[in-house]
């Protein structure tokens, strides 16, 4: 959608309204922001991750904080104040278990929001900044949630801290240094504990910093649709409020109740058994896997098993592990094609969706162990995963055929209606079927 002139249509009512309006016009900014703006009048329930993310960025705030005010980060004290948490606490372990299952579904939520982007083309001018906005929420997000998985000081906890930070000493000259910055020291301990407790606390604030750069880039650009044509008349377009709000409501109902039921009944069923068990130096776990989250670059990660000329092994298993999130970044440049949405791009559809079946695959070939068939196949996913990127998007754009696209919104939504009713589509004055419908 490109932005769309329009003028706020808020009227303070009360004399504390108008002298507010005066001095700091906040009440009218959210309301030209969050009611009266226009969004595009075909959007599907995929765009309501947004929202879904806005306001679980706001429980993971909200439970964070109350559960800092009980934690230590003690090497000694850490495992015991969490328990003290869940038990002494009063509803200490609703926090806990609603902290820790929201970065679960936080996750899911955002790659189901990368996905719809890649999907419907959300990355293409004029939209460049805002994805890379996007790309640097998701990766505050990333490393927010590792270091929060250090801090309860199970064995998982420690050995995943241990290995992480471990691939930091693959880059020559400055990946020590780095490695003991992390650290506080030469191994993981209490420094570590309280570098990752105070980063922890802090970059869900600066998190919630980019969402707001995200959420105004989005208002100066405009939101898109599912056809990728830009807004071209007000008949395009109808209230953020009620039409959105709705729809998104909605969603969020349905997603804040499977996420309440993993609280109330499954609480544990996402994470690993391993990290009931106070952190020992001394015993390595049979099998270290992170979250399920991190498990695609995991598998990415293991997958290099090769030298390739000065490059090891290990630091080129570390460089494609951090490429496969970097590329993210350069997506809006790699695709060559002009139209916007995958709905009129039948080969490219066909590669998103084959793209979003290996990313899941590399997820499963993470929580695998490295050996045998598995690497392997991690291989040929890795390389899958990259082509997408570096050669089926620069190249289909180059000689895929579209469909042929709409003259506008409100013709696609009225050819959909005529499909979905079997008539044919309405006749007539475009404007007048528009505002009928």
């Amino acid at each position: 959608m490109s932005k769309l002139e329009h003028h706020g249509t808020y009227t303070p009512t009360t004399g504390v309204g108008k002298w507010i309006d005066a001095r700091m016009p906040l009440p009218r900014l959210m309301y030209d922001s969050f009611v009266a703006y226009p969004v595009p009048r075909n959007l599907n329930y995929a765009y309501t991750f947004g929202g879904i993310l806005s306001i679980f960025l706001v429980i993971q705030i909200l439970t964070g904080v109350v559960l800092a005010m009980h934690y230590v980060p003690d090497a000694t004290k850490a495992f015991d104040s969490v328990e003290h948490i869940m038990r002494d606490v009063n509803s200490g372990w609703l926090m806990r278990y609603m902290h820790q299952n929201g970065a679960h579904f936080f996750f899911l939520a955002v790659y189901l929001h990368i996905f719809r982007g890649l999907y419907y083309g959300s990355y293409k001018a004029p939209r460049e900044l805002l994805w890379i906005l996007g790309c640097i929420i998701y990766l505050l997000m990333m490393a927010t949630a590792f270091m929060g998985y250090v801090l309860p000081w199970g064995q998982m906890s420690f050995w995943g801290a241990t290995v992480i930070t471990g691939f930091f000493t693959a880059f020559p000259v400055i990946g020590v240094p780095i490695q003991e910055l992390l650290l506080g020291g030469f191994a993981v301990g209490d420094p570590t504990l309280n570098r990752f407790f105070s980063l922890h606390y802090l970059l869900p604030f600066m998190i919630a910093g980019v969402v707001i750069l995200h959420v105004w880039a989005l208002h100066v650009t405009g939101q898109t649709n599912p056809t990728g044509i830009e807004v071209k008349s007000k008949t395009d377009t109808v209230p953020f409020t009620p039409y959105a709000t709705i729809k998104d409501a909605f969603a969020l109902i349905v997603f804040l109740a499977v996420y309440a039921y993993f609280v109330f009944y499954m609480p544990n069923f996402l994470g690993h058994a391993d990290n009931y068990i106070p952190a020992d130096p001394m015993v390595t776990p049979a099998h270290i896997v992170p979250e399920w989250y991190f498990l695609p670059f995991y598998a990415i990660l293991r997958a290099i098993t090769f030298d390739i000329g000065p490059i090891t092994a290990k630091l080129g298993g570390v460089i494609a592990m951090f490429s496969a999130v970097l590329v993210l970044f350069i997506v809006p440049w790699l695709d060559t094609s002009k139209v916007r949405s995958a709905v009129y791009r039948p080969w490219f559809k066909l590669f998103f969706w084959l793209f979003v079946i290996n990313s899941v695959f590399l997820g499963w070939l993470g929580s695998q162990p490295a050996e045998g068939v598995y690497v392997a196949l991690a291989q040929l996913s890795t390389a899958i995963y990259f082509g997408f990127f570096l050669i089926v998007m620069p190249v289909l754009g180059l000689v895929e055929k579209p469909r042929r696209l709409p003259n506008s919104i409100t013709e696609a939504v009225l050819e959909r209606s005529a499909k979905t009713d079997g008539a044919s589509p309405p006749l007539g004055d475009p404007i007048a079927v528009a505002d009928k419908s």
